[in-house]
């Protein structure tokens, strides 16, 4: 027996050689994890298999980690490295016999009783085959698949498919001293060791795969006998006059419609595909925060994805980080324009599920979309959606719908189990595909209609796009929030018949609100942006390479000393770096004469560029104000600044998703200029330096907020001139005196003249206190309009206002 099992060590490792490529998690575990390669160590994985353990022993050869196959010393007795919990089924049996786990977990703690200055660690390894999450029924699929504990010639078979796709994930060790001190019954702690390594193993195999699934038919029959969606059908036949089978059929069609049908063998075609396009179109995707996932996994969370909504791109990226990350792809929430040939049937098979714009009097598609999507969270599987409904065509931040997070809610309501949690999401990029499309759409061209032709249009165009961004944002624990939110919410429980709630609309509201300001909290600092946010405060969108480079230094020096959120991402690179690189994405003219070289934005990208800017103007909504404010007054008082900030802030916060002001950051920014030596501040009082270069670097950064404030004061100027006009006649007439101020002044920023934001502002400035809308919608101005009118004109220069007057 011995020969034999020799043997097959033998033949794994050679197997291992030919048909193995592994994917480490995390890249660095050592690192990560603070591995120390000089203690006693010991691994614990599910399998205690010759091809695991193989594949272990190549990563930690690469890791310079004491290797598994070896014995470990551990006060004068050698044990193990490796556990497996659980043994192969013999190839001629039923049943696996009983692994040394247990055995080897005794010989460990007895051997640090023996010696209590000895220290160990213990580091579970996931180690998986292949993502195949199975079927619930098995079919011939089961037998490649790493979810069983397989014979010797089954996993033949695993390493023959699946051995391309393996993954190693490595996780935090567990502190063997330390659970010793904790533990009064020692004798215990190996069986807790086995216990709570199964229940992390379960986790980790559920989040890499998913739960197992449900064939197509067998899903539909179980979701059409649900008794929401029979009662469905029952009204839907009496309502129109159908027979009970002509009704159910509807419903079947629009399950049809809707439900995803996620492949396992489409999703590794893909991640090949993608891999290909992503080399294709950008120098690198930067990740941040993926440890917030990996820890809301290993503590059994379900998992809602709410990214930002920038480009079709954002359905690739996202999918392929997160599958990247070792975690199963999330089903999708699509737009139903996406389900179109051929790339509709790829979007489903790759975990997306359609979603209609309305449910408005369709009561059936209604009550069979919140059913399927409650059987998704019951299951357990990941979902992600878009709360903006649809992609920013400006940059910014669209307003929340929130059809979707309503009805998670109301899943939770079922008596789901498990916790749920939101993960907000940024993605920024340094070149939006769609970005012309857009731009055609805001001038008043209508939006086409996705289709094939479009995608060959856009792959025939690829190119470098630079660099893309993804940061996983502060996660959202959707239990606790209503714990604090709404302690009553468990009443509103109930296992199939969920009522609407009374308070529903008002806590979701909330909810979308704090997801969004969470995005916006993560945002991504980069080469374009910052330069667009630069150039476009500078009348000819052009500045010498030298004043370029300073400014960026000084806006970068900024976000590092006065940090509007510690989330905030700033890149890596130098000034020169940034610029090089921003440089060669073809968005820039570099003009040469005798006294050195001048960057400008290209004339076609201009308009375009306020897209990039948009995506971090919040992050400097706060340093302009001052710097302006600083400009126009040569000095100011901290106090002077916290009151300018306090009439201001609240319609900031609205507009671009905002955190409450935090304690310090006015002084911290008065603080970071200080250090740029463009003022002087004692604690309370700030000059501005004389020189020039101090003087114009404080008034391109005063120059950010321009438009965002010129916008306010013209609506503020209109309530103010026309007491009483109404809500239709102010948006008419904003309209036009934004329309004047554009060509007079050369604004070519799209959100300038975007109604929306207009409709936003007159609510918050109903919701603050300085206006009252009357029944008739008629607007009257408070007292406190002419405080914010007098901090308006305050910042603002004088031909601005003077613009503003010859129209009233």
């Amino acid at each position: 027996m011995r020969l034999i099992s020799q043997g097959l060590n033998q033949l794994s490792r050679w197997a291992n050689a030919l048909l193995v490529r592994t994917k480490l998690l995390p890249e660095n575990p050592v690192e990560q994890f603070k591995l120390n390669p000089e203690l006693p160590t010991f691994y614990v994985a599910r399998l205690n298999a010759p091809s695991d353990i193989a594949a272990l022993d190549s990563v930690c050869q690469q890791l310079q980690l004491p290797r598994p196959t070896h014995l470990q010393t551990l006060a004068g007795k050698e044990i193990p490295r490796f556990i497996g919990l659980q043994n192969p089924t013999p190839l001629f049996a039923k049943q696996a016999k009983q692994s040394n786990a247990l055995e080897i977990g005794k010989e460990i703690f007895a051997a640090l009783q023996l010696d209590p200055q000895c220290q160990a660690q213990i580091i579970p390894v996931t180690i998986l085959w292949g993502r195949n999450p199975g079927k619930e029924k098995p079919g011939i699929g089961t037998l490649f698949s790493h979810s069983l504990t397989p014979s010797w010639l089954r996993k033949l078979f695993v390493l023959i498919f699946s051995g391309r796709d393996n993954l190693v994930r490595f996780s935090k060790p567990i502190e063997l001293n330390q659970l010793i001190n904790d533990k009064a019954d020692v004798e215990e702690l190996p069986h807790k060791l086995v216990r709570v390594a199964r229940v992390h193993f379960r986790r980790q195999k559920l989040a890499a795969t998913g739960p197992k699934l449900p064939s197509r038919e067998q899903l539909f029959n179980s979701l059409l006998a649900s008794p929401s969606i029979k009662k469905a059908i029952a009204e839907e036949a009496k309502s129109k006059g159908l027979t009970h089978k002509e009704a159910r059929l509807n419903a079947q069609n629009l399950l049809e419609e809707i439900a995803a049908n996620y492949s396992d063998a489409m999703v590794r075609v893909g991640e090949r595909l993608l891999t290909w396009l992503w080399n294709k179109l950008y120098n690198g995707i930067e990740i941040k925060y993926a440890d917030r996932v990996h820890n809301l996994v290993d503590k059994g969370h379900e998992i809602i994805y709410v990214p930002c909504h920038r480009s079709h791109m954002d359905y690739l990226l996202l999918t392929y980080v997160i599958y990247h990350q070792g975690l199963v792809p999330p089903h999708i929430a699509a737009g139903v324009n996406l389900n179109f040939f051929p790339a509709g049937g790829i979007f489903r098979r790759s975990g997306a599920f359609f979603i209609r714009r309305s449910f408005a009097g369709n009561k059936l598609y209604s009550a069979v979309f919140k059913e399927y999507l409650s059987q998704l969270f019951i299951k357990g599987y990941s979902v992600k959606f878009y709360t903006e409904g649809g992609r920013s065509r400006t940059g910014r931040l669209l307003p929340p719908k929130t059809g979707m997070l309503a009805m998670t809610i109301q899943s939770m309501l079922r008596g789901i189990d498990r916790p749920i949690s939101i993960v907000p999401v940024y993605i920024g990029y340094e070149h939006v595909m769609e970005i012309n499309t857009y731009l055609k759409e805001l001038a008043g061209s209508n939006k086409k209609n996705e289709s094939v032709f479009a995608v060959f249009k856009a792959m025939k165009n690829l190119k470098n796009y630079g660099r893309g961004y993804l940061n996983f944002g502060e996660p959202i624990n959707v239990n606790q929030y209503l714990n604090e939110h709404q302690a009553d919410w468990h009443q509103a429980v109930h296992p199939t018949d969920v009522q609407k709630p009374t308070w529903l609309n008002s806590r979701v509201a909330d909810l979308a609100n704090d997801i969004m300001t969470n995005i916006n909290s993560a945002a991504a600092l980069n080469a374009v942006n910052l330069l667009a946010t630069i150039l476009l405060s500078n009348s000819q969108f052009a500045l010498s390479k030298q004043k370029l480079l300073s400014q960026l230094e000084f806006y970068l020096s900024l976000h590092r000393d006065a940090k509007y959120n510690d989330q905030v991402t700033l890149p890596a690179d130098s000034t020169e770096q940034l610029l090089e690189h921003a440089l060669q994405l073809n968005k820039f003219d570099v003009l040469h004469d005798e006294l050195g070289d001048i960057v400008a934005i290209k004339e076609q990208e201009r308009t375009l560029f306020n897209y990039y800017r948009n995506n971090i103007i919040h992050l400097f909504a706060v340093p302009s104000v001052i710097a302006q404010q600083l400009v126009n007054c040569r000095s100011t008082t901290l106090v002077e600044c916290e009151a300018q900030l306090a009439c201001l802030y609240p319609f900031f916060a609205k507009e671009w998703f905002l955190t409450p002001l935090r304690s310090g950051y006015i002084t911290d920014i008065l603080n970071a200029f200080a250090s740029n030596n463009l003022i002087e501040f004692d604690g309370t009082t700030a000059v501005t330096r004389t020189d020039s270069h101090a003087f114009s670097q404080l008034e391109m950064l005063g120059k950010v907020s321009h438009l965002t404030l010129q916008r306010y004061a013209i609506t503020v100027n209109l309530i103010d001139s026309n007491q009483g006009i109404t809500r239709a006649n102010l948006e008419s007439e904003n309209d036009v005196l934004a329309q004047r101020l554009g060509t007079l002044h050369g604004i070519k920023s799209p959100e300038f003249f975007d109604k929306k934001v207009l409709v936003s502002f007159i609510s918050s400035l109903k919701a603050h206190g300085f206006i009252t809308i009357s029944e008739q919608q008629c607007i009257e101005p408070t007292a406190q309009l002419s405080d914010l009118k007098a901090h308006l004109h305050a910042l603002l220069p004088a031909s601005i206002w003077q613009s503003i007057s010859d129209t009233l």
